[in-house]
């Protein structure tokens, strides 16, 4: 058995409680095509031609391209986005940052299993190309929303969907400003976007390289994130102070996202 799937076999038994369908989606479409060229950067020249086999007739043949599939499911399959719904999110109820499985994710369906499933389907080649095809874009969405801070909350409040704040005049809630506001103030589109993040110091070693259950380890990360002191500001009024405070954290989980994701596609597409 290979490596990554050893590391990633125990999250078959583990899991987390879901927050409810039809939130608002992780990242924006431009977080998660900033992670996808992020990600599409390092993959190595036999990912790089497994992806390219895969993604061959897709609209945009490319990990960005295909980044913002699983969401659009809402729209252009609403019977499969609601199936599909549970899968973007982890919640913590025990009201830490603390991952159960009987508790957290009946049945497997949450982000953490939903990462896992796609991750072996997409590494087994005796599954067909149309299968694969799926796992690999489901897998680049939910590599991506697992990082984004509001979809691993140990906050009864729907992953700040229900925390309401107004900014610049208008009114918003706390996800909506982390899947997107807080990257708003750059001004830049997602592939210069992913440029500029890749020309900042390079990331320090992945902390959770050795975790025997590597996507629970993102989830505790994003959880911790949504705990740290002013991340819930405690007056609903948003300023551009609390945007410039919090990007640094968010720009730090899309490079973490594209990183491990390519990661994992370098592992699952070895020739």
């Amino acid at each position: 058995m290979t490596r990554w799937l050893t590391l990633l076999m125990p999250l078959a038994l583990l899991g987390a409680i879901l927050l409810a369908p039809g939130t608002a989606h992780a990242w924006s479409a431009d977080g998660h095509r900033i992670i996808g060229h992020l990600a599409e950067a390092d993959l190595s020249p036999a990912a790089r031609r497994e992806v390219a086999a895969l993604l061959a007739g897709e609209k945009d043949p490319t990990l960005a391209g295909v980044s913002t599939w699983a969401d659009r499911l809402r729209d252009d399959d609403p019977e499969r986005g609601k199936a599909t719904a549970p899968w973007h999110y982890v919640n913590f109820r025990g009201g830490d940052c603390a991952y159960d499985h009987a508790r957290d994710c009946p049945g497997n369906d949450c982000v953490v299993g939903a990462i896992n499933r796609h991750f072996l389907a997409l590494s087994d080649t005796r599954r067909s190309l149309a299968e694969r095809r799926e796992a690999l874009k489901f897998l680049v969405h939910f590599v991506g929303d697992v990082h984004q801070p509001m979809h691993a909350s140990p906050r009864d409040d729907l992953g700040g969907n229900r925390y309401q704040v107004n900014y610049r005049g208008k009114g918003s809630n706390l996800h909506r400003i982390w899947d997107g506001t807080v990257l708003e103030g750059r001004g830049l589109a997602p592939a210069a976007y992913a440029t500029a993040l890749r020309a900042q110091s390079p990331l320090p070693a992945d902390p959770a390289a050795r975790s025997q259950s590597p996507a629970v380890a993102w989830a505790l990360e994003s959880c911790r994130v949504v705990q740290t002191p002013g991340v819930y500001p405690p007056r609903r009024v948003l300023d551009d102070a609390y945007m410039d405070a919090h990007r640094p954290i968010a720009e730090r989980r899309l490079r973490e996202a594209g990183r491990r994701l390519a990661a994992m596609l370098n592992h699952a597409l070895r020739a």
